[in-house]
């Protein structure tokens, strides 16, 4: 039985018509067309399928569709636009921290997180807050760097 359901993502609602069971990271891929978001180890293990739901990063794969009745989820894709990227996104593009791309987007969803609630994260709060990501790439230390960035323009931006 598929159950309708208006989802608000970044920043639209959404009407979807899946089961109250399926996993949002089904929805978000299959029914909305967001690719952004990726599949990994479908366990909520590895960080790639991170979305932002009321601010807080969780895995998009094991979060049910049920659960998210009146909250608002962000996407890789919500975080900004191209003409107005999100500050991690230039920082990402600027430290050259991207390689394949997979995790990137998980990664993204942490750190934007991070940043909205720390203006000023030093290094172990940045490495705290990316260890739940498996990147392969072995870009962390660019990555790290790029939310250090990220913060000191958000902060430039706010002055």
């Amino acid at each position: 039985m598929r159950a309708a359901t208006n989802l608000t993502v970044n920043g639209c609602a959404r009407p979807v018509s899946a089961p109250a069971g399926t996993m949002l990271l089904d929805v978000l891929r299959g029914e909305l067309g967001l690719m952004g978001t990726r599949f990994g180890c479908g366990e909520g293990l590895c960080g790639s399928c991170r979305v932002l739901v009321d601010g807080q990063p969780v895995p998009a794969c094991t979060t049910p569709l049920w659960s998210l009745d009146g909250k608002a989820v962000v996407t890789a894709e919500g975080l900004g636009t191209e003409g107005a990227p999100h500050p991690i996104q230039t920082a990402l593009i600027a430290e050259q921290a991207m390689q394949c791309g997979y995790c990137i987007s998980g990664i993204m969803i942490s750190a934007a997180a991070l940043l909205a609630r720390d203006s000023d994260p030093d290094e172990a709060a940045i490495r705290a807050a990316l260890d739940p990501h498996l990147c392969r790439c072995g870009a962390h230390n660019r990555i790290v760097r790029a939310v250090r960035r990220a913060a000191v323009a958000m902060r430039d931006a706010a002055a």
